[in-house]
């Protein structure tokens, strides 16, 4: 029957003929994925765990000392540590949130029927299939005080962004934001889409609004599928490192993985850089868990 499920290998095919079982084959495929990941992500992570309880210095020959946990009492009560976890948070909470009304937002105008909607969604998902760097450099043209077209659009003359320390890290979220807004639009109209129309057709029947629409339909049909664009879009924005970098060098934009990546790269302070991606690794496991539950909640409405 066309419907049936084969359970073995066709007798008459080549890996049958070479005496391959339906297990061999899949193991011949899975155990090299599997030994990959080991060899370039577990095994990484339990090196670098180890590191963290030492003094370790990669610029230096001296053997690594064993320490406990002494990195991670001096880095949770060093106040500048967390002068860059809240410089972190504040970019986190700028820059998704501005992503998820921009990307939302987006999503709601495409739903509907328009001409050329392929070619202009397409268009819009350009920026998030650009490298970081080059959104760096070329959002570092736009914000250039003297012939940026930024300030020329909006009239503000030889304002500057990047090398104002109050205005540096907004300037970084807008970049951020721009990229990855499609990223959420693209989310977002795959769950407007799933969205029964025969609830819109129901409330047009009982003369409901626009905004009883959007909040008794709308919302809490796509909010699952929102809050998995939350989640992802949290744990990037919590790991940014290449925009910051690139765009600006103001303290006021030093997020944690440029504290990171200073500590070990210029500082040499290999232990203890160790043991704060262990502490950032650790936060962003909390905040997505928190996420999770909450999406759990949403989905059993």
């Amino acid at each position: 029957m066309a419907t049936a499920v084969m359970t073995s290998l066709d007798t008459k095919s080549p890996a049958a003929s070479r005496g391959m079982s339906d297990i061999r084959i899949r193991n011949l495929f899975i155990i090299p994925t599997i030994l990959f990941l080991i060899v370039f992500n577990i095994f990484p992570l339990i090196y670098s765990l180890g590191y963290s309880f030492t003094d370790f210095r990669a610029s230096s020959n001296a053997p690594a000392n064993f320490v406990g946990l002494r990195n991670y009492r001096e880095l949770l009560n060093d106040p500048f540590i967390w002068a860059n976890f809240a410089i972190t948070a504040k970019y986190v909470i700028i820059s998704v949130s501005g992503q998820v009304i921009v990307g939302f937002g987006t999503a709601m105008l495409l739903n509907r029927d328009i001409p050329l909607k392929g070619l202009l969604t397409t268009l819009l998902l350009l920026p998030m299939m650009l490298s970081m760097a080059v959104v760096g450099l070329f959002w570092k043209l736009l914000y250039d005080p003297s012939f940026g077209i930024i300030n020329y659009a909006l009239g503000l003359g030889s304002f500057e962004w990047l090398s104002n320390p109050d205005m540096a890290l907004y300037a970084v979220a807008i970049t951020d934001i721009w990229m990855w807004s499609p990223f959420v639009m693209l989310l977002s109209l795959a769950g407007l889409s799933a969205v029964p129309k025969h609830l819109y057709e129901a409330a047009a029947i009982d003369r409901a609004g626009p905004f009883y629409t959007f909040f008794r339909i709308t919302l809490p049909l796509v909010a699952p599928i929102l809050m998995i664009a939350i989640i992802f879009r949290t744990m990037e924005a919590f790991k940014t490192f290449d925009l910051a970098y690139i765009l600006t060098s103001q303290p006021t934009t030093e997020v944690i993985s440029i504290r990171l990546y200073k500590m070990a790269f210029q500082e040499w302070q290999t232990g203890r850089s160790c043991a704060l991606a262990y502490i950032v690794l650790i936060m962003v496991l909390a905040i997505t868990n928190i996420y999770v539950k909450y999406l759990n909640k949403v989905k059993e409405r």
